[in-house]
């Protein structure tokens, strides 16, 4: 049986650029957008001739998939119309189940009232906010556009026009950030009640221009004791709300995990769509040109849709003409790692049997003795079936999962 997959659409315009961020993104400009979504219906719909590197040409349509994530960059830049295509090209392209998870990347000051509903009305169904803070010095500190008025108010509309599943994103270890400060912003969270909550730990990348802030303002992040009582003691208030912990940094009420995003956790497939997406499939790996007027351009080309996948090699032909930046075939020892390091993310954690059933391999016959020092000291647990991290552990998961790579 075909699995299901899961569709990515990288949206790259930003209406301003965090001072922290490392994504594949640029200012928005209504001229490039309008190429760009020209490009996306394009790639979208030439997606069943070209499923992936060396894999065979498909059925328009006859592909399962049952999620679609618009990210970013912000995603809520574009106009309903925009979505509305899109997600049209995506049905054209492949089965969509009835009831699929169809999630919209947004940020609190791109959304109106009347864009929410136009969103909801094309299609979208999960709407998720990147609030960061709900604290108005932190936000600025994050040079980010919204204050925690304009987020709650967002909220609020996203509520009003119908939405039913709506997600938040908090960051914590922010410059200057007290445990007392973060707490303050999960809790403001919680009064919203949220169906998901993303938790991400900020890192500090040397090219972001919030390092150069943080030196000029003399700012610096909490110690490392105080970012694991951020993670535990949120995790608890979370739990005790309603939002049960699912994956390390990913908490939610019954039925509202990310289906899409439980795709990369649990060994899944997905194609991406767009400059610099990443896909999935049978075992190859494959991601495509990052420049954004590059990826317009490839695809205005022909890309490797009209050239032919075999030809992406270099040896083949002039690889600057494919839309495929990249290209890997995973060995079977790849893929069993990727499983294995991935799956470990989940609170479930590993399947023993899924794992035997789909690699062969008895993953404590193979690594139990590297992986039982940190079940002796509590990090890691398991019973005749499974294989977890315990919340402790999550704290030193890429110790644990170093063991499979």
């Amino acid at each position: 049986m075909t699995p299901r997959l899961g569709l990515y659409v990288h949206v790259p315009f930003c209406a301003a650029i965090c001072n922290y961020c490392n994504f594949n993104r640029g200012l928005f400009d209504p001229q490039q957008k309008s190429r760009y979504v020209e490009a996306l219906l394009r790639e979208i719909r030439d997606a069943p001739r070209t499923p992936g590197p060396h894999l065979p040409p498909e059925p328009a349509g006859a592909v399962p998939a049952d999620t679609v994530f618009f990210g970013g960059g912000t995603p809520s830049l574009l106009t309903p119309d925009d979505i509305g295509a899109i997600l049209a090209a995506c049905r054209e392209a492949y089965l969509l189940a009835p009831g699929a998870e169809i999630t919209l990347e947004a940020n609190p000051e791109t959304v109106t009232p009347a864009s929410l509903d136009g969103f909801r009305a094309v299609g979208i169904n999960r709407v998720s906010f990147g609030v960061q803070s709900f604290r108005d010095d932190e936000l600025r500190r994050l040079s980010r556009l919204h204050d925690a008025a304009r987020a709650r108010a967002a909220y609020a509309e996203a509520r009003a026009a119908g939405f039913d599943n709506v997600s938040l994103d908090l960051m914590m270890w922010l410059p200057g950030q007290r445990v007392t400060d973060w707490l303050a912003s999960v809790d403001a969270a919680i009064d919203l009640s949220p169906d998901h909550l993303s938790l991400y730990l900020l890192e500090v990348y040397p090219n972001a221009p919030l390092k150069e802030d943080m030196a000029r303002s003399q700012w610096s992040q909490a110690p490392d004791d105080d970012a694991a009582d951020m993670y535990l003691e949120a995790m608890g208030r979370l739990e005790r709300a309603g939002l049960v912990q699912y994956e390390i940094s990913n908490v939610a009420r019954s039925g509202r995990q990310s289906r899409h995003n439980l795709k990369y956790w649990r060994d899944g497939a997905w194609r991406g769509f767009g400059c610099g997406a990443h896909s999935t499939r049978d075992g190859v790996r494959w991601k495509n040109v990052s420049a954004t007027d590059e990826y317009i351009a490839r695809v205005r080309s022909g890309g490797a849709a009209d050239r032919g996948l075999a030809e992406v090699q270099p040896a083949a032909t002039d690889v600057r003409m494919s839309l495929f930046a990249d290209v890997r075939h995973l060995s079977a020892e790849e893929q069993l790692g990727d499983a294995l390091f991935t799956g470990l993310r989940l609170s479930e954690g590993i399947g023993f049997g899924d794992i035997r059933a789909r690699y062969g391999v008895d993953v404590w016959e193979r690594f139990g003795r590297d992986l039982e020092p940190f079940e002796a000291a509590g990090l890691l647990q398991r019973n005749r079936h499974r294989l977890w991290l315990t919340r402790r552990g999550m704290l030193l998961a890429h110790e644990v999962m170093a063991v499979f790579v």
